[in-house]
């Protein structure tokens, strides 16, 4: 409830009215509540209104204008520095005054709303859920009927901005954890010594109380009964501050130990943990964007999300994103997966391909592993054959097995072979089996058999066993 002046004639009195938002906003805007004293806050102005003068009262007119302004002229509810903060967090919370304030954080997921701004027109940037949020300019769709300037989805640069931020504020989360733990202790010690200095001074009352009492003469009822009044108030007071004192105590968190204190320096050093944790809201991760960022200048070049963040500090941080393809979505796999999976299959079935991707850490456009039944459904998205029994021969190619068996080697020597050179072989990745083609190894072979040496060291020498 707020008091305000009655409004029925003839009385003058106070009464308590539900806080209304022109109540509550004048209070926070009028410098009177921050001990200042202001005069010509207001202005008029004349303008001719279809051949007749007009006159406009009551115009605000800026700070720097005001004809008077003296701060610190009485005893505020609040600072000065206080109030002028909270005219910038008024200002930049407007949401009619177009490009000139960032405006309130609204709801929704996505972090960028009145951060945004167009790097081609200037204006300020739109929020639009369908789907999925996308940020798009359309201010000069609206002013002029033209096309909208760019467009892009949200997630991506939602999780592009936050990353470089919390980069950024990592050093700040170690030390707001340091600063965590000696507030803590600083305001139980306080708390503490608060209610001794009151205890004490209880205590001199109670024995300064009794003292009164023991000097009065005891025929002096009256005197006396209010001594021993007083003295029992002073007993009372000081009972009171001890239980105090006793629920302290009782309510006061052990020190933290070495684990605790470990696992919160941890959390500190670790804001992208803190970033993502469940109990931190969109409007939470909005407020910490605002606090770090200014504003955002956003552009679209060649296929690329060029921005430039500018910090609260003045410093400016470029940012380049690669926008998807059109009829692309987020989840999608990259294009080298797609071509690994598409030669894979000419070589082995889809769980030993699942295997392999899992082993290569390929992870699906969803970040989960490989399954012999999503290897299968990948395949017929990308229309990539079945892998079919006896292509190997048809193409003759054979593996590495093959070929040592025909050469007369084991395997690990015919791979040796292969990475001197000697034979030749391809191997699509690490794991990925080795196809040799079985017309090199034929010819590897006769050539071995007449006579041509295994080494190209001349002196070498080999044993031919009867």
């Amino acid at each position: 409830m707020l008091p305000a002046k009655s409004q029925k004639p003839g009385e003058e009195s106070v009464v308590w009215n539900l806080p209304l938002y022109n109540t509550v906003h004048n209070i926070l805007t009028n410098p009177v509540y921050a001990g200042a004293y202001a005069f010509g806050r207001t202005t008029s102005k004349t303008v001719i209104d279809d051949g007749r003068k007009r006159v406009r009262r009551g115009l605000r007119r800026p700070q720097a204008e005001w004809e008077v302004l003296i701060t610190d002229h009485h005893e505020g509810y609040i600072t000065w520095d206080e109030f002028e903060r909270n005219q910038i967090v008024i200002a930049n919370n407007a949401t009619g005054k177009g490009s000139a304030a960032r405006g309130a954080a609204r709801q929704g997921e996505l972090l960028l709303a009145g951060l945004l701004r167009c790097g081609h027109c200037g204006r300020k940037m739109y929020v639009g859920y369908g789907r999925s949020g996308r940020y798009y300019c359309q201010g000069a769709n609206v002013n002029h009927g033209t096309d909208r300037c760019i467009s892009f989805g949200g997630l991506k640069v939602d999780q592009a901005v936050g990353s470089e931020v919390l980069r950024a504020l990592k050093p700040l989360g170690v030390d707001a954890a340091v600063k965590a733990l000696d507030v803590e202790t600083r305001e139980i010690s306080a708390a503490r010594r608060h209610h001794e200095l009151a205890l004490e001074r209880a205590r001199y009352e109670v024995t300064h109380a009794r003292r009164q009492y023991d000097a009065v003469d005891p025929d002096n009822r009256l005197v006396a009964g209010e001594l021993e009044r007083r003295w029992n108030a002073a007993l009372e007071t000081a009972r009171r501050i001890e239980q105090e004192i006793a629920e302290l105590d009782a309510k006061k968190r052990l020190p933290l130990g070495d684990k605790e204190r470990q696992q919160l320096m941890q959390l500190g050093a670790d804001l992208e943990r803190a970033w993502s944790h469940p109990a931190a809201s969109a409007t939470t991760r909005k407020r910490i964007l605002r606090a770090a960022l200014h504003e955002i200048i956003a552009r679209i070049e060649g296929g690329f999300i060029e921005m430039v963040l500018h910090w609260q500090g003045g410093a400016h941080t470029p940012l380049k994103l690669k926008m998807n393809t059109a009829g692309q979505h987020r989840y999608a796999v990259p294009q080298d997966t797609v071509t690994l999976v598409r030669d894979l299959a000419r070589l082995m079935p889809d769980k030993q391909i699942a295997r392999l991707l899992n082993r290569a850490g390929k992870p699906t456009g969803r970040g989960n592993g490989w399954t012999e039944v999503r290897v299968r459904s990948f395949r017929d998205y990308h229309q990539i054959a079945v892998y079919r029994p006896g292509e190997w021969a048809e193409r003759g190619e054979i593996t590495l097995e093959a070929a040592a068996k025909i050469i007369g080697v084991i395997p690990m020597t015919a791979l040796r072979m292969i990475k001197r050179g000697d034979l030749k072989g391809r191997q699509l990745c690490r794991g990925a089996p080795w196809v040799i083609r079985a017309v090199d190894v034929a010819a590897f072979a006769s050539a071995t058999r007449f006579g041509k040496p295994l080494s190209a060291n001349p002196a070498q020498h080999f044993l031919d066993f009867q």
